[in-house]
């Protein structure tokens, strides 16, 4: 049976489409277009009541949160494809501590620099340029603990992709802005 995941393949559903492919998971992509409110229709919001994405369908089974979807796959087929979630509980913690962070500390910048960067030119609102600062100096700390902590980590190699995937999702080559004339 093949996985079917709602969304664009960007941001939050690029993590799951990620993931799927480390652990050699069939899938099939269903695309959602945010921009034309497609999240918001009643079919939709049959499948995810908040109306936000990605969400999975594997066979009978619904399930929606990028992360709640990652360690699904990562679990059930934990002895299928690259291991992502470790052989011990110390391993686990580690990446279930590396997942919270980047839920947490590197989502809420990247997503606001998302929003202000793409988005809102798209929708004809003017970029909130210090929001823009803000939030690039709150990411670059987060940036530099990450290369601090990830450098000295003893979790090195399928287990620390996990939490790469995890921070793939909406700044994974991101914000290449046009230079101002």
């Amino acid at each position: 049976m093949v996985v079917k995941v709602y969304g664009p393949a960007y941001a939050a559903p690029k993590r799951v489409i990620v993931c799927l492919i480390e652990k050699e998971v069939e899938f099939e992509t269903v695309p959602i277009d945010l921009l034309k409110g497609e999240n918001k229709h009643p079919e939709f919001l049959k499948l995810q009541p908040f109306g936000t994405v990605p969400v999975i369908q594997d066979g009978n089974y619904t399930l929606f949160e990028s992360r709640a979807i990652l360690r699904y796959y990562a679990e059930k087929y934990k002895s299928q494809g690259t291991d992502l979630l470790g052989k011990t509980i110390e391993e686990r913690g580690v990446v279930e501590n590396w997942l919270e962070v980047e839920s947490n500390s590197y989502n809420p910048p990247v997503f606001t620099l998302a929003v202000q960067i793409l988005l809102s030119p798209k929708l004809g609102i003017p970029p909130d340029e210090n929001l823009i600062k803000e939030s690039e100096e709150k990411l670059a700390k987060v940036l530099d603990v990450y290369e601090e902590r990830l450098s000295k980590s003893k979790c090195h190699g399928s287990r620390l992709k996990l939490r790469i995937r995890a921070a793939s999702g909406p700044g994974h080559s991101l914000f290449r802005r046009p230079e101002s004339t």
